[in-house]
């Protein structure tokens, strides 16, 4: 079945907008237009595609498509510059990404894989146990995971370990745990979440209490915010070694139990696409990785 590469790219245009609106002022035409396009390709392959909510998402049979016409977009993009008519096309990486991680090292793996590049990034950012998924969806051709099993059609490398310590500020810790870090203390003190995916101050309290407990929570979904929080006694949360260590050092946070770290290894998962564009972010993503992580 040959699929009409404009009714495909409105498809595609519609899932990374999230609306017919926005995919019309990406594609320069009008909205109409779009929604004829989209229309045409559900009746060309005999499935709904687009869930028409707010944002648009792909149904089931479009993340399959959706996919689809990511890779031929990319594959297209790659031969223009090899044929040396991309100078002026920009090929378009949609990567899935910790907060930790963008926060610290990743950022200058995309620095490097742009230089010399002609490179934009479209950025998810995902729990570590959760970006997967936006593989699986066709939502992004790469992304920084938890997930060590391979989804289908990716290619799998290990990056390291993020280490996160429990830290919290001296005068916290003077307030809520002058007399041990136990079951007790931790059920009445304030702690820190990132949001509902963030499952490593839950797993720190249960490697030291043995138990579930329901402390007060401080949602904040913003990782230097969360930071700069637990500094200011708001609560005690998981901070990652590298946002860490200069609060550390200057004795601003401290570990509510030191020695007692939570390590989270962390792979690249990337779509199995011989292109140079994913294949410069790959070694980018591999250096800066390596210089920011424990072995």
């Amino acid at each position: 079945m040959l699929l009409d590469s404009a009714q495909l790219n409105a498809f595609a245009t519609v899932i990374d907008e999230g609306s017919f609106e926005r995919a019309a002022a990406v594609l320069h035409v009008t909205r109409s237009a779009v929604s004829q396009r989209v229309k045409l390709l559900e009746e060309r392959v005999g499935q709904v595609l687009v869930r028409r909510a707010t944002p648009c998402t792909a149904t089931e049979a479009g993340q399959a498509l959706y996919r689809h016409a990511r890779e031929i977009a990319l594959s297209e993009a790659d031969a223009l510059a090899t044929l040396g008519g991309g100078q002026h096309t920009c090929t378009r990486l949609a990567i899935g990404v910790n907060a930790d991680s963008l926060a610290t090292w990743f950022p200058h793996a995309m620095a490097q894989a742009a230089e010399g590049q002609s490179i934009t990034f479209d950025i998810h950012v995902e729990d570590q146990d959760h970006s997967a998924n936006l593989l699986r969806e066709g939502r992004v051709m790469a992304a920084v995971t938890a997930d060590p099993q391979a989804v289908q059609g990716c290619k799998v490398l290990p990056l390291g370990t993020l280490r996160y310590r429990a830290l919290a500020s001296p005068a916290f810790m003077q307030r809520h745990f002058a007399q041990g870090v136990n079951a007790a203390a931790l059920a009445q003190a304030p702690m820190l979440v990132f949001n509902r995916k963030d499952a490593l101050q839950a797993r720190f309290v249960g490697r030291i209490t043995r138990r579930k407990i329901a402390p007060p929570v401080h949602w904040l979904p913003e990782a230097h915010a969360f930071v700069m929080a637990a500094r200011a006694g708001l609560g005690w949360g998981m901070v990652p070694d590298p946002l860490a260590d200069n609060d550390l050092q200057r004795a601003t946070l401290a570990e509510l139990i030191p020695g007692k770290p939570v390590d989270v290894p962390l792979y690249w998962q990337y779509w199995r696409l011989n292109v140079q564009a994913l294949h410069h972010m790959t070694e980018a993503v591999r250096h800066a990785s390596a210089a920011a992580l424990r072995g």
